[in-house]
C-alpha cells in the first residue's frame, strides 16, 4: 500500500481510536462500573490502529489470550494473596515476562493490564471481563482495517527467545524495579510508579528498541498525556460537572494530534493520559509530576542497566 494513501485514511484511524475510548467510558459512566475503564485501551489503538506498523510482535490470538490471562491474574493476586503491595506488584510482573517468553513475543502492555487492578485493588471479575471483550474489539476492527486496506497488514514473526537468557533479562528487571518501588511503595506513592510507566520501563530495557533513541521525547509525551487527562478532569469533570467521556474523547484528540506531529507513535502514553480518569480526584494535582520524576528515573536506570542484547 503507497505511503500517501496511507496517510490521507490516518484520519479514520485516529477517529475510530477516540470512539472505542468515549465508548468505554460511556458505558462505564452509565453502568456506574468503575472497573470497565480500561486505560490501556488507548495505548492498544496506538499501536494496533493508528501507528504504521505495530511496535510488538505479536498476532491477534496472543493479543486476546495475553492481555485476557494478565487481567485475570492480577485480580486473582489481589483476592487471594493478601500480602503487601509491592509483593503483589512483583508476583505480577514476574508472571507477565513468563508468559510473555512462553508465547515468544514482546507484547509489553499486558503489564499494566496485569499491575492495574493491584494498584486500585479491584477484586471483581467486571475488570478481566472488560479487558477481554474490548481486546477482541481492537484484534477484530484491526483484522477489518486490514482487510479493507485502512492499514498494513500485520506480519507476526515470533521473537526467537532463549529461554536462559530471558530468565536473566526478566530477573533483572524485577530486582532493579524491586529496588526503584522500595520508597514509593513505602511512602504510598506509588503512582511515581504508574503501570503505564513500568510499561516504558520495560521497553526501554530492551537494548533493540527504536524508542532508546529518543527517550527525552518518550518522557516528555508521558508527562504531556499525564497532564492533559489531569487537566481536562479537574477543568471539565470536577469543575464544570461535564461527563467523564466528553473528557476522555477530547483528551484523546489532544493526544493524537500531539503524536501525529511529533510522529513518536509510544504506546503507553495512551494509557497514561487516562490513569487520571480513574484516579481519585484528590491525586490529579500532583500526577503529572509523579509521571515526570517516575519517567525520568525509569528512563536514566533502563537505558544505563539495559545495555546487553538479549536473545
Amino acid at each position: 500500500m503507497k505511503a500517501e494513501i496511507l496517510k490521507r485514511i490516518r484520519i479514520e484511524r485516529y477517529l475510530f481510536g477516540i470512539i472505542m475510548a468515549f465508548v468505554m467510558v460511556f458505558v462505564a459512566e452509565t453502568a456506574h462500573e468503575a472497573e470497565i475503564i480500561f486505560p490501556e485501551i488507548c495505548a492498544l489503538t496506538i499501536g494496533a490502529w493508528v501507528s504504521e506498523q505495530q511496535p510488538w510482535m505479536t498476532n491477534k490470538r496472543r493479543i486476546f489470550i495475553l492481555m485476557s490471562t494478565a487481567a485475570l491474574f492480577g485480580v486473582i493476586v489481589v483476592k487471594f494473596f493478601t500480602t503487601a503491595l509491592i509483593f503483589q506488584v512483583c508476583l505480577c510482573f514476574a508472571f507477565t515476562g513468563f508468559i510473555l517468553t512462553l508465547f515468544k513475543t514482546n507484547f509489553v502492555p499486558i503489564i499494566s493490564a496485569c499491575i492495574l487492578p493491584v494498584y486500585l485493588q479491584t477484586k471483581s471479575w467486571i475488570y478481566p471481563i472488560s479487558v477481554s471483550l474490548m481486546s477482541f474489539i481492537i484484534i477484530l476492527t484491526q483484522w477489518l482495517m486490514e482487510k479493507y486496506h485502512f492499514r498494513p497488514v500485520n506480519n507476526f514473526v515470533p521473537c526467537e527467545f532463549n529461554i536462559k537468557t530471558q530468565v536473566i533479562k526478566w530477573s533483572k528487571l524485577l530486582m532493579v524495579f524491586g529496588i526503584i518501588a522500595l520508597i514509593p511503595f513505602k511512602t504510598h506513592q506509588i503512582y511515581f510508579l504508574a503501570p503505564p510507566l513500568i510499561v516504558m520501563f520495560t521497553e526501554l530495557a530492551n537494548p533493540k528498541s527504536p524508542a532508546r533513541k529518543k527517550t527525552h521525547y518518550i518522557v516528555g509525551l508521558m508527562t504531556f498525556a499525564s497532564a492533559v487527562g489531569c487537566i481536562l478532569r479537574l477543568l471539565l469533570n470536577e469543575l464544570c460537572g461535564l461527563p467523564l467521556y466528553f473528557c476522555t474523547a477530547l483528551a484523546c484528540i489532544i493526544l493524537f494530534y500531539a503524536i501525529d506531529k511529533l510522529k513518536i507513535y509510544f504506546p503507553p502514553a495512551g494509557a497514561i493520559l487516562l490513569i487520571p480518569m480513574i484516579l481519585d480526584k484528590y491525586l490529579l494535582i500532583k500526577f503529572p509530576l509523579e509521571v515526570f520524576i517516575g519517567a525520568v528515573i525509569l528512563s536514566f536506570c533502563a537505558i544505563t542497566l539495559f545495555k546487553q542484547v538479549y536473545k
